[in-house]
């Protein structure tokens, strides 16, 4: 028994087999996590230190570079930068792509609890692995023109992220903005300096005062009981109260000296949303998470936390990753069914049938949602690669169906055999050819499966899903769809006429055009060298860019204030900033960020972003937009730095360490020279058409006062430096001396002066400070007080000292840009001989993606070749066929050239792609010329099979590229990173027909009689590969 005919008598088993897959993907889409991205663990750790307030070059030599050392030497860890400002630092440990980031990051841990105790005292850490989940899938802002920024902060943290957390998939709930309650005791240094009093003693008094802690058990009464001293302070009225000093001369209270009331906590940043103070909440999803899902969930739980809440409390989106998701899946579903329709189309064109037309269509959705099953199976999510790469599966899976279906018509028409017979013989002899085309297309993603970097983060989900759908359509082409056929087709549906008078003359000129170039083999050349060359043209005129662009609905604008600019003077100047933004008729909504950022990373009060939500469409396309912003910001508010990106952009830069395309690393042992060069290579690369965001890579962390002590004159009074430092402290940010509770938290008691005795240099010149023994001098007596200039942030690359100079791109694509950026970079004197530079950022990024995509394609060409030796065991027919293969890649340079698309890596994906489309169609005509009887003279033979599979080539031809049709014209917000790839598919696809059918019939039979120059030259091929 046959395979073929097995499946006969297993026919019901097979289609309920295939019903049920279907089934169980549909089910299964319901609980396929949704996400943006597929679900990726980049290679990469920070590390973020903190040590307090300290001079940048201490903190790099103390605490930086020890660390640096300790974590370098971690197996696996390929690189390590750090950046080192006052008082904290941020390292970077990238790892090997495929690395188990979950047990690096438990080395990294380990290592650095190993180094902590040579560290300086109260040297914290925190260590996070990137990945997608690092950044929050929803955010939102609250506000309010009555309830102070204290209670908004309250209410989101003891109402709303309790209530949120126990979403299923939220990982955390954080909060940004507002203010921290405090008790303020503003102490009056002259009243203090009456009753001979010192901070430390109302500060001692205070906690002495403020005590609840168990003292011991006693049993008693057969009870067992906890023994507790409860002396706390409960309120206001309580802390006034507290005694400082007793004895003869009366009581000393707190309020006799100073004043306490209620107030916020300092801070040095600041968080707005739509010109309002605000507090932010920020949800971030656990790996694995249903976005979509939790934003439903979310949307739920505010809405009925609403009708808690006062009528002047606002809370507002302005981030929401989930509309983006469903933005693309909503553009990619209408991708997938218009192709389907204009495929259906072509069949009723070309077949009059609409019996065949509901077999082909059939076959779509059932393997599209066994397809989803097989996504649930290997864990993997919706996404848009995921969903992309449905949408581009299906001109292929109508493809397998039509030359199925096709195959079995011809077959049956002109055959005395009975109905049943016929269909079985027709898929019996057909189980080849589509078994040997379906492989060609599969295989070219066999390479993918070892592709590393970004490229293979991405793009292993979209072709893994496409191989998936092309697997499950051969095995419903081969299985179900001659069933379907001979159940639902009739004598009469096989009987009809091929063609009408169209296809008759096409056949008729087919064969006389092919006729003379058989004869003329050289007239082929008319065409393919015009092909050749001006592929090669288009290819040299062409653009490169790295990820495909998608219009995200939203962007994030970075600023940076001059260096020490006070968090007050940059809130004033950002305040300009977001009355542009509220004059820009896109802008939906907005929040704003200083001294934090969105991504982390270090910060000072003078630097931080914005998000930007733009309106739905219709309205102007993002880049548009962003470039009006950044113009009018340069022109309207001078001295601010910006820059720009979408959020995929940003973020996947983020993960990967670099966001900007341009980077330019210099590296040299000299720090100022470094400083000094940094801003000089910032001036000649901003002078390059298209580049724009400029950062010279100098980061000052604003002036410092100095304060030096002399040891002589302090001892002369009878203290020492480190008693005069704690003073400082205490007078210049306040001491905590303790905390209370009040209901769910515990608020502060800061100690402190007023600010008109602390808030200018001479204020704290002329400091009283109380010696031990009672006596009161200045500090100018003892110290010496200068001003020293910003220090610059301190970056090291594998423990080399570097500065980047960062720039990005508008208008133009990253390969021009960075071409001119090489030959501005080699003017001489520019850069000094001893130093060095490298090209980092995306630019970086793209050379890897790019060498990996060569890569794949020379394996993807070579197992294509190995694949037809197999089949045919001819170099000759292996080598015509992938010569016409490989011409169709000129085709794609040109549509790529039209259409203004870069050369990135989905355009690349295409490129490899249609070596595999136009193999399949390839071995098609070769079946179809094999099975011709050897009594036919070769060229006739070769005309005949091409005449023969005409009507399926064109069939599957034109399906394809209308299919693919809407990614390729970019409809819906989803489609985009997918259009590329579709363009370079159609665009090989256009020429398919005269290669396939014209070009290489004559290449074989140049070949061919090369070799069979003696004898019957056809009978002696067929003898090769049958």
């Amino acid at each position: 028994m046959t395979f073929v005919d097995w499946t006969q008598s297993h026919r019901r088993s097979i289609l309920s087999l295939l019903a049920a897959l279907a089934l169980g993907g549909l089910a299964s889409s319901m609980k396929l996590p949704v996400a943006l991205f597929p679900r990726v663990s980049f290679p990469r750790i920070v590390v973020s230190l903190e040590a307090g307030d300290r001079p940048a070059e201490r903190m790099a030599i103390e605490v930086t570079w020890p660390v640096e050392e300790s974590v370098r030497s971690i197996p696996g860890a390929l690189n390590v930068r750090s950046k080192t400002s006052r008082g904290s630092a941020d390292i970077s440990i990238n790892f090997e792509w495929g690395e188990d980031m979950i047990a690096a990051m438990l080395q990294v841990e380990s290592a650095i609890n190993q180094t902590l105790p040579s560290l300086p005292q109260g040297t914290s850490f925190h260590v996070r692995r990137m990945d997608t989940t690092v950044f929050p899938v929803l955010a939102y802002s609250l506000t309010s023109d009555i309830h102070s920024l204290i209670e908004l902060r309250d209410i989101a943290l003891y109402q709303l992220r309790p209530l949120l957390s126990t979403i299923e998939g939220v990982a955390r709930i954080e909060i940004l903005g507002g203010a921290i309650e405090e008790y303020r005791v503003t102490v009056s240094p002259a009243q203090l300096a009456s009753y001979n009093l010192s901070l430390s003693d109302i500060s001692k008094a205070l906690s002495a005062a403020n005590v609840i802690t168990a003292v011991g058990r006693l049993e008693d009464h057969y009870k067992l009981y906890l023994i507790i001293s409860d002396t706390q302070l409960p309120g206001l009225d309580q802390i006034r109260e507290t005694i400082l000093r007793s004895g003869q001369n009366g009581m000393v209270r707190l309020d006799d000296v100073a004043t306490v009331i209620r107030e916020a906590a300092p801070q040095w940043t600041r968080v707005t949303a739509d010109g309002h103070d605000a507090v932010i909440f920020q949800i971030y999803q656990q790996p694995g998470g249903n976005t979509v899902q939790i934003d439903n969930v979310v949307k739920k739980k505010l809405a009925e936390f609403r009708k808690q809440l006062p009528v002047d409390l606002k809370i507002a989106t302005w981030y929401d990753q989930s509309k983006l998701i469903v933005a693309s899946a909503v553009s990619v579903r209408d991708a997938i069914i218009i192709g389907v329709a204009l495929a259906a189309l072509i069949l009723l064109v070309f077949l009059r049938n609409l019996k065949v037309t509901l077999i082909a269509i059939v076959s779509v959705p059932c393997v599209l949602a066994s397809t989803i099953l097989m996504l649930y199976g290997l864990h993997m999510s919706f996404d848009i690669m995921t969903l992309g790469g449905m949408a581009a599966a299906v001109g292929l899976i109508v493809d397998d169906t039509i030359v199925m279906v096709e195959h079995i018509i011809r077959r049956m028409r002109g055959s005395t055999d009975n109905h049943h017979n016929k269909t079985m013989l027709a898929a019996r002899e057909f189980t080849k050819p589509l078994a040997a085309s379906s492989a060609s297309t599969i295989i070219i993603f066999a390479p993918l499966a070892f592709l590393s970097g970004v490229t293979g983060a991405f793009f292993k989900a979209l072709s893994l899903t496409i191989a998936a759908s092309l697997v499950i359509s051969f095995f419903v082409a081969l299985l179900a769809v001659p069933i379907l056929a001979d159940h639902l087709l009739s004598e009469k549906d096989t009987n009809q006429k091929e063609g009408g008078v169209l296809t008759e003359w096409t056949h008729w000129a087919y064969e006389a055009i092919m006729h003379r170039i058989m004869m003329r083999p050289w007239l082929a050349l008319a065409f393919v060298v015009p092909l050749i060359a001006t592929g090669w043209f288009s290819y040299k005129h062409m653009g490169s860019g790295f990820m495909p662009m998608m219009d995200e609905g939203g962007f994030v604008l970075d600023y940076l204030t001059p260096p020490g600019t006070s968090l007050g003077e940059t809130d004033r100047l950002l305040r300009r900033v977001e009355t542009i933004l509220q004059s820009t008729s896109e802008v939906d909504t907005y929040s704003r960020r200083t001294g934090i950022k969105l991504g982390g990373g270090l910060s000072e009060a003078n630097e931080g972003d914005f998000f930007v939500r733009l309106k739905p469409f219709p309205r102007r396309d993002i880049s548009v937009v962003m470039n009006d912003i950044r113009v009018r910001v340069e022109q309207s508010v001078p001295g601010i730095e910006i820059e720009m990106a979408q959020l995929m952009e940003d973020l996947i830069g983020d993960l990967t360490a670099v966001p900007q395309p341009i980077e330019i690393k210099l590296y040299s042992n000299d720090g100022g020279l470094l400083i000094r060069l940094g801003p000089q290579v910032a001036d000649a690369i901003r002078k390059i058409p298209g580049v724009v965001d400029v950062r010279d890579g100098v980061v000052l962390a604003g002036d410092a006062l100095n304060i030096s002590v002399d040891r002589v004159k302090a001892s002369l009074e009878g203290v020492s430096p480190e008693f005069i430092t704690q003073w400082l402290s205490d007078y210049a940010s306040g001491v905590v001396t303790t905390h209370i509770q009040r209901g769910p938290k515990m608020v502060g008691v800061r100690v402190w002066v007023p600010n008109d005795v602390r808030s200018t240099e001479r204020n704290i010149s002329n400091l009283r400070l109380r010696a031990p023994d009672g006596h009161l001098f200045p500090l100018k007596r003892v110290a010496t007080l200068t001003v020293i200039t910003g220090q610059p942030q301190i970056v090291r690359d594998d423990l080399k000292q570097m500065i980047a100079v960062t720039g990005r791109i508008s208008g133009r694509d990253i390969g021009s840009v960075i071409k001119d950026v090489k030959a501005v970079l080699g003017l001489p004197g520019l850069i000094p001989k001893e130093m060095y530079y490298d090209l980092g950022g995306l630019y970086a990024q793209q050379q890897i993606a790019f060498a990996g995509l060569i890569a794949v394609f020379v394996a993807a060409v070579m197992l294509i070749f190995l694949l037809l030796l197999f089949l045919y065991e001819s170099f000759r027919v292996a080598l015509a066929m992938l010569a016409t293969t490989l011409l169709a890649l000129s085709s794609v340079f040109i549509g790529l050239w039209l259409t203004g698309i870069e050369i990135n890596i989905s355009s690349m994906m295409g490129m490899t792609m249609i070596v595999g489309i136009v193999t399949e169609v390839a071995i098609f005509y070769i079946s179809e010329y094999h099975d011709l009887s050897e009594d036919v003279d070769l060229g006739t033979a070769l005309v005949i099979a091409g005449r023969n599979r005409m009507r399926p080539i064109a069939m599957t031809t034109f399906a394809t590229i209308l299919a693919l049709l809407p990614l390729a014209l970019g409809v819906g917000q989803g489609s985009s990173m997918q259009q590329p790839l579709a363009i370079a598919i159609i665009s090989g696809l256009v020429v398919q027909l005269p290669l396939v059918l014209i070009i290489m019939p004559v290449l074989l039979q140049v070949l061919i009689k090369l070799k069979t120059l003696n004898g019957n030259g056809r009978s002696r091929f067929i003898h090769e590969f049958s």
